[in-house]
């Protein structure tokens, strides 16, 4: 089977986009591939955190993971700080990456452009990203559409290094693939369709939180941006508030855009939008449950030191791997 790596960062509860974009592909794809999952804490500490809201969030990543269907007998599952490897080979290849592949990543110019002071590790945080990957020797990433520049830093590394300490003929890294969903990689925001759906934003009817109560998500869909033609059709150009809100209805329905906007021909929008709340009702609800039954147990820290056992037996063979190829083992 082929090998997979993600994770996501516990820097507040995920939103619906955030389900969408990567963990609804960890559910979909762990049985037919040999998954290994990672709560991202190194990469949350970028910014500053407070040390108890940081701990609190990753046990909540964590469980909702495992009440989001992650299944802890198919898949791998762990939290970074757990396994030194990540951070070892961080630095190694942070020696090997040029100042300015960093400098011109996006999300670093975003990020930091809203900053008055920039910690050094949201420059270099696409390194230990590089790192997080090459580890496992994943052959696919699942991650938003908004994670491809990285994925191209991880394979452009990968072929370098290779090409400078492995032979032709046996490779030390694996090139991996960036895998995005079909429809939906990148759910927008409900009140400005132009603008990513984040967690962050100030207005919090642009976005859905995976533990928002279902009364309160459906409140949010029925109030969501659209448009004045009452027309339901897929257009993210011209109509981008309606597209985003099929995007959404298809990845928690598992129905084809097409068959949706047959369905709703002619019936307006406040049918439409009706249906997708409880469409995310339905999804919420019992996920929810699972996930505050989790946090009350000891099952999650079980779940996660078994995660981190298997996961640190993998990453230090690659890690030894690499400091032997670069001379580092005498």
């Amino acid at each position: 089977m082929k090998k997979i790596f993600s994770g996501v960062q516990p820097s507040g509860i995920p939103t619906i986009g955030n389900y969408v974009g990567a963990l609804k592909q960890f559910v979909d794809l762990q049985d037919d591939h040999d998954a290994i999952y990672c709560i991202m804490n190194q990469h949350a500490i970028t910014v500053p955190q407070d040390p108890e809201s940081l701990r609190e969030n990753t046990r909540r990543l964590a469980a909702l993971y495992l009440a989001l269907g992650v299944d802890p007998h198919q898949s791998t599952i762990f939290v970074q700080g757990d396994v030194a490897a990540h951070a070892k080979a961080g630095w190694l290849v942070q020696c090997l990456i040029p100042l300015g592949e960093l400098e011109r990543m996006t999300q670093f110019k975003d990020k930091s452009a809203k900053k008055q002071s920039v910690m050094s590790g949201l420059l270099t945080y696409p390194t230990l990203m590089v790192a997080d990957i090459i580890l496992y020797h994943a052959d696919l990433v699942p991650v938003g559409d908004d994670q491809k520049q990285h994925m191209e830093l991880t394979r452009n590394f990968v072929d370098r290094f290779n090409k400078r300490f492995a032979s032709k003929d046996q490779p030390i890294l694996t090139k991996p693939e960036h895998l995005t969903p079909k429809s939906g990689g990148r759910i927008m925001s409900l009140q400005d369709p132009s603008q990513k759906m984040s967690k962050s934003d100030d207005n919090q009817k642009a976005f859905i939180s995976l533990l928002d109560e279902p009364k309160k998500a459906a409140k949010k869909i029925k109030s969501a941006v659209t448009d004045s033609s009452g027309v339901i059709s897929y257009d993210p150009e011209e109509k981008p508030g309606v597209s985003n809100l099929l995007d959404i209805y298809s990845a928690f329905s598992n129905r084809s855009i097409d068959d949706l906007v047959s369905e709703y021909e002619g019936s307006g929008y406040g049918a439409f939008k009706g249906d997708l709340a409880e469409v995310m009702a339905d999804f919420l609800s019992p996920m929810q449950a699972r996930y505050y039954d989790l946090l009350e147990s000891d099952e999650l820290e079980d779940i996660l030191r078994e995660g981190a056992k298997k996961a640190e037996v993998i990453a230090n063979q690659t890690l030894a791997e690499m400091e032997d190829a670069m001379g580092l083992r005498y």
